[in-house]
């Protein structure tokens, strides 16, 4: 009985903390935009400058940083918590510190995996850190970073945020333009991110499948606390667009390949998505 009652009390605090958090007018947009995921990933070693700057020449919005924390608390964009399957080493990131990451090979895998897309130029790619990638790209470039591994016992929304003040990436400006978008399958994370600054727009990750009206109540409990959603757009249809639509958020989905499949979802009426081919959205935007 003691542990319902704790569990009990733990949801009535944590929707009490959603709700006392205002969503800004100017988060809801009717632009479609092209999120590249993890760079042209569709042609170059995901996560890379060299990716991110294909995704940049191909007319992206945005390109998109997977964040986890090395052992030394860099933020360094690499999408799995370990490094085995985008470098030649091995282990969890968080038990590595940055000069170890530093000397592996982020791009050769690419090479032997995709072996007709293999170029020489992909060998000895370094995993980047956030700051490298603001660096390369500049302030007018557009970021939308996912907190991945982000441990909630530790303080690393706020280094997030640390460093994006310190490129001026969350000036009033820039924030009013949406330069910076934070999205995340958890909803602690996103939580951080608004106490600390609740005029970045935030986008709630989903990855399940959803079930009419049960699917609306989740909606309206997210839109408290994120300006959008992120949902796999192999589990939704037009209604749950509309139904999010309706509701004021921003609908982001995951990750569309062909253009087939992208033409269906802005047909249901997302307002933009992720594609390891940004080329392809590109065109069909232009269309």
């Amino acid at each position: 009985m003691k542990s319902n009652f704790t569990n009990q009390l733990k949801f009535v605090m944590i929707i009490t903390l959603i709700l006392l958090f205002s969503i800004p007018e100017w988060a809801h947009g009717n632009d479609i935009i092209n999120i590249a995921h993890r760079g042209a990933s569709g042609y170059a070693p995901e996560h890379t400058i060299t990716a991110y700057q294909l995704a940049d020449e191909m007319g992206a919005d945005y390109i998109e940083i997977d964040l986890h924390v090395t052992k030394d608390g860099h933020l360094i964009a690499i999408h799995d918590s370990t490094l085995d399957r985008t470098t030649n080493g091995n282990g969890f990131v968080k038990n590595h510190t940055l000069e170890q990451i530093k000397q592996l090979d982020a791009g050769s895998w690419f090479n032997e995996t995709y072996p007709h897309l293999a170029k020489d130029n992909y060998q000895r790619l370094e995993v980047p850190t956030l700051e490298e990638i603001i660096e390369h790209f500049g302030v007018e470039k557009k970021y939308y970073i996912e907190t991945k591994g982000f441990d909630l016992n530790e303080d690393n929304e706020k280094t997030l945020i640390e460093i994006l003040n310190r490129y001026d990436l969350l000036t009033h400006e820039k924030i009013k333009n949406k330069h910076v978008i934070i999205q995340s399958f958890n909803p602690h994370s996103l939580l951080k991110i608004c106490e600390l600054n609740s005029d970045i727009p935030r986008i709630q990750l989903l990855s399940f499948n959803f079930n009419g009206s049960l699917a609306e109540w989740e909606l309206k409990l997210i839109r408290h606390y994120a300006t959008g959603v992120g949902p796999n757009y192999q589990n939704i249809d037009s209604s749950y667009v509309q139904t999010a639509r309706r509701l004021g958020l921003e609908v982001h989905p995951y990750t569309v390949n062909t253009q087939n499949d992208m033409r269906k979802v802005l047909e249901w009426g997302v307002t933009g998505m992720f594609s390891n081919y940004p080329d392809r959205l590109e065109e069909i935007i232009n269309e």
